[in-house]
């Protein structure tokens, strides 16, 4: 099937228009046409190979909408016209501990990314969804819940199933306190979802500058982390911190936050971080603990949940032409919260 997307050719490269061919389907294969596709900081650092391992030309995009046009012969779950949706895997090797237990992203063998990753049978890199269709194995797409808005539901698939899954893997609940470090795409998210699950939710930041959002979204309070006497008196406070800044940055202000027994888990950073001081995790037993994605099924469930408590993204649609100059906002943190392409304007 040939098809075109948004391409980086090299780190240095905007992204621009790119034919190529996707696989014919497989036997267990679906393939959909892409309606929406979000933005993430992920698709930009793929984009410029800050993390060393991008294979180019790369399609980036890994939180897609869209519906079924093909099933493979052996597809049972899916049939043309359902509405489905595609996270940050496409396959992994189904058949390790990890993946019998759902936690594909996890897999002992590396999952198969969405994009710039060596698909499992063929070895050619995967290209993701700022493109017209994609081909994917049939265990690794979603079913999006009737009710949702599909033009909102792009970035649950990374953003949202992101931040749900710390919250489910910590136990976030009715009388849970619960903080958030960083209000961008990734914590609207996380405040939204904890309010959901009925905790107390607090939001950090360096000024007062987004107080007013952090109520908007449903949190209860906000703490100005500059403010000496406003965190000395907020120690020992929450319960769980999830962690949202996509720099390296200084956890210490952080931790004497947490309550003993308390976790702050990183979700925004991959890479260094300043040197964190074991003072506040030795003397209040607190730790802190990475977290990546979700497995399928805790996807699925994100979405089913997302669908009952009516929880979305905050959003706001550009054009695929407008990818390079939405790079380059996100990159200043100017979008409240998360771009969405409408890949209807993606033309042949």
């Amino acid at each position: 099937m040939q098809t075109i997307g948004y391409a980086a050719q090299g780190p240095d490269s905007a992204l621009a228009p790119h034919v190529f061919e996707r696989r014919e389907l497989r036997a267990h294969d679906v393939a959909l046409e892409v309606q929406y596709c979000g933005v993430c900081h992920s698709d930009l650092h793929t984009a410029r190979n800050d993390w060393g391992w991008t294979l180019y030309p790369v399609v980036p995009g890994h939180e897609i909408v869209g519906r079924v046009t093909a099933v493979g012969s052996a597809v049972k779950r899916y049939k043309v016209g359902d509405k489905v949706a595609v996270g940050c895997m496409v396959d992994s090797c189904r058949e390790c501990d990890q993946c019998e237990h759902g936690e594909e992203q996890y897999c002992r063998e590396g999952m198969t990314g969405t994009y710039s990753s060596p698909d499992r049978v063929t070895g050619e890199a995967t290209q993701g969804g700022y493109s017209k269709h994609l081909v994917v194995r049939e265990e690794f797409v979603l079913s999006v819940p009737d009710g949702l808005d599909l033009s909102r539901v792009a970035p649950l698939l990374c953003a949202g199933i992101t931040t749900y899954s710390p919250l489910r893997t910590w136990n976030v609940g009715p009388g849970s306190r619960v903080a958030v470090v960083g209000l961008g795409g990734l914590g609207h998210m996380a405040v939204k979802l904890a309010v959901g699950m009925g905790a107390q939710v607090t939001v950090l930041g360096r000024t007062d500058a987004k107080a007013a959002d952090a109520k908007a979204l449903g949190a209860h309070a906000f703490l100005v982390s500059s403010d000496e006497k406003a965190m000395a008196a907020a120690q020992s406070s929450f319960d769980l911190i999830i962690d949202t800044v996509p720099v390296k940055h200084d956890l210490n202000p952080y931790l004497p936050l947490l309550d003993i027994d308390g976790t702050l888990t990183l979700v925004g950073q991959i890479g260094p971080l300043d040197e964190p001081s074991t003072v506040p995790l030795v003397l209040g037993r607190r730790r802190v603990a990475g977290s990546l994605i979700g497995g399928i099924r805790e996807t699925q469930e994100m979405l089913d949940f997302c669908a009952e408590k009516n929880i979305l993204p905050e959003c706001e649609m550009i054009r695929m032409d407008e990818i390079n100059e939405a790079f380059e906002r996100m990159e200043r943190s100017d979008v409240r919260y998360r771009f969405v392409i409408d890949m209807a304007s993606l033309q042949a």
